[in-house]
């Protein structure tokens, strides 16, 4: 896994092959709601994250890889911001390729871990079409809850526990880019998380427990998706309670794109070291 590179005339080839047009720009042409981009009305077994390690590795092609894990918000809300991320994935990844040869992409699918059927969905790390064809492959099951959050935290949960990064080796730490348009969960459910990774959890893993182990391996950013809802500021204020102004973004739909390669290029230009091995501590309760 991780082999290749991001090509524009892959990219049209493929996306012609799936009844797709890209235009002069190398956007995705057309408007599409989520359903129409997104036709998995299943979890696909490439991205089921039970009993798997994912590995972002060094080769003689990629000698200095740059591991991002960018984990979308698959709730209800959320499918017309994923969709816009899949129309600018050419122009995301050419622009990349210009500035960081060595990127790689894991796609996350993320949910509820309380309501959803599927709460977290898990891609390879890729550097070529195989993130498209990947991201295409991600189910929207519209679900989450009426809680004002959904379990992002899962994907620092899963790069801490359930990824090898050949980066660590070189003192340097991941990236992990979460998107969405609710409030930072507080907890994510233990026994749940035990279901769906297929390990075991000792009890509900707190936020702030795991960010102090996540932030030793990873750069850890959230783009929030402003809708200009009635919970915004609330909404927001939880992610700023945990993130800087840096690393949590307030964003437009047409503007994702642009974020995401900004915060690709400044964390390949930067020191980002990775610290020790960090145990992660299990805690029940679920208070802040």
């Amino acid at each position: 896994m991780g082999s290749g590179v991001w090509r524009e005339d892959t990219f049209r080839s493929y996306s012609r092959r799936v009844g797709r047009t890209v235009d002069s720009s190398g956007r995705l042409a057309g408007d599409m709601n989520n359903q129409e981009m997104f036709v998995a009305r299943s979890l696909d077994p490439i991205l089921n994250p039970r009993d798997v390690l994912r590995e972002c590795c060094d080769s003689e092609e990629h000698p200095n890889t740059v591991p991002v894990i960018l984990a979308l918000d698959v709730t209800g809300s959320m499918g017309q911001a994923a969709v816009e991320v899949a129309k600018q994935l050419n122009v995301i990844m050419t622009e990349l390729y210009n500035k960081v040869q060595d990127v790689e992409f894991m796609i996350m699918g993320i949910g509820d871990f309380a309501y959803d059927r599927a709460p977290l969905q898990v891609s390879q790390f890729e550097s070529d079409i195989r993130i498209a064809e990947q991201l295409d492959k991600v189910y929207f099951e519209f679900g989450g809850g009426g809680n004002g959050y959904e379990s992002y935290t899962a994907a620092w949960y899963f790069g801490v526990n359930h990824v090898k990064l050949d980066a660590w080796n070189r003192g340097k730490r991941g990236l992990i880019i979460t998107m969405g348009d609710e409030g930072l969960n507080p907890y994510i459910p233990g026994r749940n998380l035990a279901e769906v990774t297929g390990r075991p959890v000792p009890g509900d893993v707190k936020t702030k427990t795991l960010y102090k182990a996540a932030i030793e391996k990873y750069d850890i950013y959230h783009l929030f998706v402003d809708h200009n809802t009635y919970y915004t500021d609330r909404y927001q204020k939880t992610w700023r309670n945990m993130l800087d102004k840096e690393h949590f973004r307030v964003v437009t739909i047409n503007r994702i794109g642009d974020t995401i390669i900004d915060i690709v290029k400044n964390h390949a230009g930067r020191d980002n070291v990775a610290r020790g091995r960090v145990e992660l501590p299990m805690a029940s309760g679920i208070s802040w």
